[in-house]
């Protein structure tokens, strides 16, 4: 079954309900029968990572980042064999 959520038309109080599609509960607060139904918004799937231009993006900054490493360790090994 479903959760759905309702506003009472009697006292206007809103609340949530495990219900059969074609089921109207009574309101827990006032007991009245025949709540409106609303429409409820679905959250959206949990971002994982990133994606398109954004991990493009940050593959190449981990890319200048590594070259620019191996970089100053070449040019502290010279350093140490000249030294």
């Amino acid at each position: 079954m479903p959760l759905y959520e309702f506003e009472c038309a009697a006292c206007g109080r809103r609340f949530e309900e495990l219900a059969a599609a074609n089921a109207e509960p009574a309101c827990p607060a006032c007991g009245a029968p025949g709540p409106k139904r609303l429409l409820s918004n679905i959250s959206p799937p949990p971002k994982v990572g990133l994606r398109g231009a954004e991990a493009r993006r940050s593959d190449a900054l981990r890319r200048t980042r590594e070259e620019q490493r191996q970089e100053r360790r070449a040019q502290r090994r010279d350093r140490e064999a000249r030294g």
